[in-house]
């Protein structure tokens, strides 16, 4: 796991608080690993300009592993790489907060809440199903699942830093995904047109089944201009799933982690221990957001230094991929990816037909 690769060179001798290095000693050796993964994320933030829809992140995550690929990283660059595919992505949630707002959860309409949280049941029922009858490893159809299910690279930098997932199960997953973002902008504004769609009802379907939310916003644009804004109202209510499911996971990793025994101390206490302390500071950030404490003249700084620092984390996450073990994934779960992406698809074209918002 990236988040168990030790620091390069002997290890510092343990001092009674537990702190074996002192605050310079830990940035001097970090340093080198994230230099490689700002210069990474610099080079894709640069080259999405040329290809917005794939984004930077994806384009990160291919350009870490095409370096790992030419040279593989040493263990002088792993402890920084370790830190920014962990620690730094988990700052790029909290800033994301800094967008979101609760007034948002509110203002979205009874139509779009009940296609929602459809979809998303689907996709993480759908994930734990069928990655099972496909044989495909926990972790990665965890991944595939959130990632379909919530806001693609983003969930999935978030479900990492809660499970510390494999960096090549991180990086199968977000192929996985990105690909089915692809299919989506290309295909989703046919589609809408075909089954003769209003905005309003292409936005939610947009916001729910695909993933990314550049994705969502070329699909959306790419139907009409009357859909861009109800797709990424729903796209950003979905993003706010980001906090049960990541608090969920903490919760029943840590029971499994106990090997089924129960585990010492009360429910509350075992809640405070799994809680993830990034998600806290999310859920800070989308409250100060939601009072007004976050001017609205900063949302688009926050929101590009929260993309860059997930591109910066999934960088990280590519040169750390092992190929041996994406090859040994094989092509069960783009399989995966692929009967999620349809299923969650159809799941809210039929929850709109059924409520009667469709057309």
């Amino acid at each position: 796991m990236l988040s168990d690769v030790p620091p390069a060179g002997p290890a510092a001798p343990a001092t009674p608080g537990g702190r074996g290095e002192s605050t310079l000693d830990r940035l001097t050796v970090r340093l080198p690993g994230v230099a490689v993964a700002v210069g990474v994320a610099a080079a894709a933030t640069v080259l999405s300009h040329l290809a917005p829809v794939i984004g930077a992140p994806v384009i990160a995550i291919v350009g870490g592993m095409v370096v790992a690929v030419v040279r593989a990283p040493g263990a002088r660059l792993r402890p920084g790489l370790a830190f920014s595919a962990r620690t730094v992505l988990q700052a790029s949630i909290v800033v994301l907060g800094t967008g979101l707002s609760l007034r948002q959860v509110v203002g979205t309409s009874a139509r779009s809440l009940p296609v929602l949280l459809g979809t998303l049941a689907v996709a993480l029922a759908g994930a734990a199903v069928l990655g099972r009858r496909l044989s495909v490893a926990r972790d990665v159809r965890t991944l595939i699942g959130v990632g379909t299910g919530i806001c693609g690279a983003s969930a999935i930098a978030a479900t990492d830093a809660v499970i510390s997932a494999d960096g090549a199960d991180v990086a199968y997953a977000v192929t996985t995904i990105f690909t089915f973002n692809v299919a989506a902008v290309l295909t989703f504004p046919a589609v809408g047109h075909l089954l003769g769609l209003h905005a309003p009802a292409f936005g939610v379907w947009a916001g729910t089944a695909v993933n990314d939310v550049s994705s969502v916003v070329a699909a959306a644009t790419a139907f009409g201009h009357g859909a861009t804004s109800s797709a990424v109202v729903v796209k950003l209510t979905r993003t706010l799933m980001i906090i049960p499911i990541t608090l969920g996971l903490a919760l029943w990793r840590s029971r499994g982690a106990a090997g089924g025994s129960r585990p010492a101390g009360s429910t509350l206490g075992r809640l405070r221990r799994a809680f993830p302390l990034f998600v806290a500071w999310f859920v800070v950030a989308v409250v100060v957001n939601t009072v007004g404490g976050v001017p609205t003249g900063w949302h688009g700084a926050f929101s590009q230094v929260a993309q860059f620092l997930i591109t910066m984390a999934l960088a990280a996450i590519g040169l750390s991929a092992r190929f041996g073990d994406i090859r040994r994934a094989g092509l069960r779960p783009l399989a995966l990816g692929a009967l999620l992406w349809v299923l969650v698809a159809t799941t809210s074209l039929g929850l709109q037909a059924a409520t009667g918002t469709l057309h």
